[in-house]
């Protein structure tokens, strides 16, 4: 029974969000719901500004809607309605600053500042709320007991929360990038969620999974929508949680790879920009180098997937 449920999660999911892009797409171009250019991004990229962003906004509903049914509303189960607060809080965030981006016209969405304190906001929450539901103890792969880390535990997770949702938002740059190497580290924590017959949270993925495949199919380059903040910043929210619920914590720098690398060229190249006045990399987040360097954007986002199957693979060696 169980399989089917999760069968049907995917399925679902799947299908409606095909349907639902299909029919929405046209109207977000009708609205003028176009991406803006990235601050981050290179000229090569500026033919993209036609394409609708929000994309998003699709995926999270569905998800959100198909789980909960399939769930039966299991609203009394922490660990799947933690993870699922996670997904539609910080989505909403993106939600802000893609709106304001749509009706301004410009790039500037949220001011950093401001949305960094929302994020912060929502990861304090979210952590007090799990400490008072959970044991602040870190597991460490390999080692049987758990590491009680006091007050450093909770610092680490508030990291987990903000790290993670910018380092998904910092990917989103490349047709299909985002979304394939999200469901990539997304099935690592379908595993273990199975493993650990959490079964409402292996609903939320499978659902999820499926979602994100239907939005793929849209993403894939030539891309027709973009997820926008609203889904980069879900997701990463997304995954910070599942590590967290599923006591996987350290291993969502092992599984989220690809977006560890994408945020530390970022940091790299700011700091050494700042105090030695010389870039590492030609351009950053790093999968614009490999466009500087002549690869064509589909062979770059392919390496990306490489590597993150990788990272996966890791994960759940490690789990």
């Amino acid at each position: 029974m169980d399989i089917v449920i999760l069968a049907l999660s995917f399925l679902i999911s799947l299908t409606l969000t095909l349907i639902l892009y299909s029919r929405l797409i046209p109207q977000f171009k009708k609205l003028k719901m176009h991406q803006s250019i990235s601050e981050y991004a290179l000229k090569e990229f500026k033919e993209k500004e036609i394409t609708p962003t929000l994309g998003g906004t699709v995926f999270v509903t569905v998800t959100t809607g198909v789980s909960l049914v399939l769930t039966k509303f299991d609203v009394f189960n922490f660990n799947y309605v933690l993870v699922l607060l996670t997904f539609i809080g910080y989505s909403l965030i993106g939600f802000l600053d893609d709106y304001k981006i749509i009706r301004d016209g410009k790039n500037d969405g949220l001011s950093p500042k401001i949305k960094l304190m929302l994020q912060l906001v929502l990861a304090i929450i979210f952590t007090w709320v799990y400490l008072n539901n959970a044991p602040g103890t870190l597991k460490v792969p390999f080692i049987d007991d758990p590491l009680n880390l006091g007050i450093f535990y909770s610092l680490l997770v508030i990291f987990m929360f903000v790290g993670s949702s910018n380092a998904v938002n910092l990917t989103d740059g490349m047709d299909g990038l985002s979304s394939g190497t999200s469901i990539i580290a997304l099935i690592p924590f379908t595993i273990f969620a199975l493993q650990q017959r959490q079964l409402s949270l292996a609903i939320f993925f499978f659902s999820l999974l499926g979602s994100l495949l239907g939005y793929l199919y849209f993403n894939r380059k030539p891309a027709k929508i973009y997820m926008g903040d609203c889904g980069s910043l879900a997701l990463g929210g997304m995954f910070a949680a599942s590590a967290l619920v599923l006591k996987k914590e350290l291993l969502l720098i092992v599984i989220g790879g690809v977006f560890v690398i994408e945020t530390l060229s970022v940091f790299i190249q700011i700091t050494s920009v700042k105090l030695f006045k010389k870039r590492i990399f030609p351009y950053t987040p790093i999968h614009y180098s490999f466009t500087i360097k002549g690869i064509r954007e589909e062979a770059t986002v392919k390496l990306f997937y490489a590597v993150g199957i990788v990272f996966a693979i890791l994960g759940v060696i490690f789990g």
